[in-house]
Order: structure tokens, then C-alpha cells, then sequence
């Protein structure tokens, strides 16, 4: 039968037991651990600034339409017309735009939802100006309203331009900040990796990211010279 071993003595003659080595997750090194957390970015002082003025933008366009309607709907109760201090011609007729069935497409008028939706993007520029930062999903979430935002608006350029016949200039001041917003939101997704891309689009977008919404306002700005050209100032 064997015997088993004596343990070892330390220098009082008590026996000393084997160590168990017990990982302590406080000692694990910073840069592991950051990795294991979903990562955050924050961006520069200038894109915060941006998101800011192209709300702040889309805000006030959205407030004044929304001023003028309540003045349309008071002035039919009360049997007169109202017309829109921007309605500067048959082309130019905000009061046009603004009683089209595609003024209220989701049911209310359009401009309730840009309260709601360039006031949040106000609030995102300003925690940016204080140095928030927000983890993937946050950014890519914003992204998606961007790209609605974008979207909607080009659904209404082409229902103005070729189904209302007439132009809100209200509305293209929330046509220019939407457009503004989701081209360098998505440039900045793109640069920061939150969106995969090929390395030539990113190091593009570092340097070119005004092209794009320059190029897309361009495009706007020419369909509607064609469509209606020296009748804008008749």
C-alpha cells in the first residue's frame, strides 16, 4: 500500500498546501477587456456642429410649415384663403404644396413628423458636442433613419416636381438638411468601419465626403431648372 507524501514543511514546521492559481477578472489587462466590450465612437467637432445646423435646419422648416397649415385649415373655417408669405408665384406656392393629399401621407401633415425627427437629430449633434459617445448599433440605427429621411424626401421632390406641379421653399430647406445629414452620416459610418467598405472608399470619403450631397443638391437643383426654368422667377 502505497504512502502518501508528507507535505512539505516551511520553516515553522507547518506543512504548507499546494496553491490553486484562481483567475481574477481584475487583473485581466485593460486592452482585453475593451475589446470584449461593444466598442463606441464619438466624431469630430465639426460633424457635431453639422448635425446640429442641418436639424436645427430641418427644425425650423418643419415649425413654419407647420405654423402656415394651422393659418390654411383657421382661414377655410373662417371662409377666406390664406396664403403662405413663400408662395411667390403659380410655381413657387407653398399654399399649393401644403393642401396636396401628399402633404399628410401617413395620415397627420408631413412636417409633424420632421418636428419630432430633426429635433432627435439636434439632440444627437449636441451629446457629440459634449463628447458622448455611442456603441455600432446606435450609429448604424441612425443611419437607417437617415436613409428613410433621404428617401421620403426624394419621393417628395418627384411628387412635387411632377404630380403637385408647384414648390415649397420651406421644404427645400429640409430637402438640402436631410440630404446634408445622410451623406455624411454614412460617411462616417463607412470611415469608421461601422459599415464595411473597401479601403479606397474610405480613404475617398476622408478627403471627398462634400462631393456627394454637392453632387446629389446638384442633381435636385437641375431637375427642377428643367422642369420649370424661367417660370421660377415669372
Amino acid at each position: 500500500m502505497s504512502v502518501p507524501e508528507a507535505l512539505p514543511l516551511s520553516s515553522d514546521g507547518i506543512g504548507v498546501m499546494s496553491k490553486t492559481t484562481v483567475k481574477d477578472v481584475s487583473t485581466v489587462p485593460e486592452p482585453r477587456r475593451a475589446a470584449a466590450e461593444p466598442s463606441k465612437a464619438g466624431s469630430s467637432r465639426a460633424f457635431a456642429l453639422l448635425m446640429v445646423i442641418t436639424g436645427a435646419a430641418g427644425l425650423l422648416a418643419a415649425w413654419i410649415i407647420t405654423l402656415d397649415k394651422n393659418k390654411i385649415l383657421e382661414a377655410k373655417a373662417e371662409g377666406t384663403t390664406y396664403n403662405p408669405s413663400c408662395g411667390l408665384n403659380p410655381i413657387v406656392s407653398c399654399g399649393s404644396v401644403m393642401e396636396s393629399a401628399q402633404a399628410s401621407v401617413f395620415g397627420f401633415p408631413n412636417p409633424m413628423l420632421g418636428l419630432v425627427t430633426y429635433g432627435m437629430v439636434v439632440c444627437v449633434g449636441v451629446s457629440l458636442l459634449t463628447g458622448a459617445r455611442f456603441p455600432r448599433w446606435y450609429w448604424l440605427t441612425f443611419n437607417a433613419g437617415c436613409l428613410f429621411g433621404v428617401g421620403f424626401v426624394t419621393w417628395l421632390q418627384f411628387q412635387s416636381l411632377y404630380r403637385i406641379n408647384a414648390l415649397c421653399l420651406w421644404c427645400c430647406l429640409a430637402w438640402v438638411a436631410t440630404i446634408l445629414m445622410f451623406w455624411y452620416v454614412t460617411s462616417f459610418n463607412v470611415r469608421t468601419g461601422h459599415l464595411p467598405a473597401p479601403g479606397w472608399l474610405k480613404r475617398f470619403l476622408a478627403e471627398f465626403t462634400w462631393v456627394l450631397p454637392v453632387t446629389h443638391i446638384g442633381i435636385v437643383c437641375m431637375l427642377i431648372l428643367t422642369r420649370w426654368g424661367s417660370q421660377l422667377w415669372a
